[in-house]
């Protein structure tokens, strides 16, 4: 178990993190930081550059095993701390909002442990990973090369989630993370002269119009089942600032969300065929570009099921979670494309933090300890 200068020192090294924010793709400060706390605890292997900015340390066991892989994630969003805390970001614009620096503590803490006591047989990777905030990461590091040579059996993740009592967990198997991609369409006809709109092609009736129709395609639902659908138009603009000018411009973004990827490839085909059928109707031209895309992400049942296990046996505390989340995760991507069985949890935050990437939330230091706990039991009861 950690000590209490264990404790003292992952608190300092995830406020050392948090002061320096770094956004998806741009982690080298972040990776080098942990590269050098990686190897102070002298693993087997240290894989650096994976997809990116990732970092893997590899500690082998004694004997032939799994392979089981622990991942966090390194990148910060693009958002200006309000925390007031006397470590908080130094990087105007950029905050960790999201409690990566958290997570990275945790997986920090657990290669503590494991240094100290190696696996039996096996071996674990702890996984660093790069551009999660954009779901882009995990794909870039299973596509690297380098990854094949660490390719894991198992995979086991974990999120901090306010509103949840501090230091419990919460699992379900199936359904996990909804799948999410971002939409951005523009429109284009000419622009004329303010005074004569009637010589312009002007999208506003057509951005008009459109809005509220993608909405009604995704309205959203408590029941988060197959059915559920949600358009969230997230910006718009229009033309020229200026007065004297009929647009000949319009761009509309939007975030589509469904619990699964069949569902989410229905969705954007409808979505598209409503501006399309909009713009073919007023003689504009529509161009379609995606962005931050996540696949489903799904918790496999033995994975899950580990996880539970290994809580009683720690002495975490499970509770009521709502499952699947409307949030997007890149971290299901190691069970449906590398082929691990995979399995995230939420890991409570309590009732005092402000919501996820809210200016003014902080991820609480109280629950890096159980984070490492639950994790290292998973880790002993598969590898010993």
């Amino acid at each position: 178990m950690l000590s209490n200068s264990d404790i003292h020192e992952l608190t300092e090294f995830r406020h050392h993190l948090h002061r320096h924010p770094e956004v998806s793709g741009e982690e080298a400060w972040t990776a080098e930081e942990i590269r050098k706390a990686m190897s102070a605890l002298n693993p087997s292997q240290l894989l650096t550059g994976l997809g990116g900015h990732g970092v893997a340390a590899v500690f082998e066991g004694a004997e032939p095993g799994p392979t089981v892989l622990f991942r966090c994630e390194l990148d910060a969003l693009p958002i200006e701390e309000l925390t007031g805390a006397d470590f908080a970001s130094e990087i105007p614009g950029k905050g960790h909002q999201c409690g990566h620096d958290g997570h990275m503590a945790i997986l920090t803490g657990l290669g503590r442990l494991i240094s100290r006591r190696p696996p039996a047989k096996g071996r674990i990777v702890l996984m660093y990973q790069p551009a999660e905030e954009d779901g882009s990461g995990a794909a870039l590091v299973i596509a690297d090369p380098a990854f094949a040579a660490i390719r894991p059996d198992w995979a086991f993740s974990l999120h901090n989630f306010p509103g949840t009592p501090l230091g419990t967990f919460a699992i379900e198997a199936g359904d996990a993370n909804c799948a999410s991609r971002g939409l951005k369409v523009v429109l284009t006809g000419h622009t004329s002269h303010a005074s004569t709109p009637e010589f312009a092609l002007s999208p506003a009736l057509s951005l008009a119009r459109l809005i509220p129709r993608v909405m009604e395609m995704g309205p959203g639902s408590n029941h988060l089942d197959g059915d559920f659908r949600l358009v969230t138009v997230t910006h718009a603009k229009m033309g020229e600032e200026a007065f004297g000018i009929t647009p000949g411009r319009a761009e509309l973004w939007m975030t589509l969300r469904c619990v699964r990827d069949e569902a989410m490839e229905d969705l954007l085909q409808a979505v598209i065929a409503a501006v399309e059928a909009e713009a073919s109707a007023t003689g504009l031209s529509a161009e379609f570009s995606h962005h931050d895309v996540f696949n489903a992400c799904t918790n496999d049942p033995e994975a899950t099921a580990r996880i539970i296990a290994a809580a009683e046996t720690a002495g975490v505390v499970r509770c009521d979670g709502q499952f699947p989340m409307r949030g997007s995760e890149d971290f299901g991507l190691f069970g449906s494309r590398a082929g691990a069985k995979s399995a995230m949890f939420r890991l409570g935050s309590g009732y005092e933090t402000a919501n996820l990437h809210n200016p003014d939330y902080m991820f609480p230091d109280a629950v890096i300890e159980p984070g490492v706990r639950l994790f290292h039991q998973v880790a002993r009861d598969l590898l010993g």
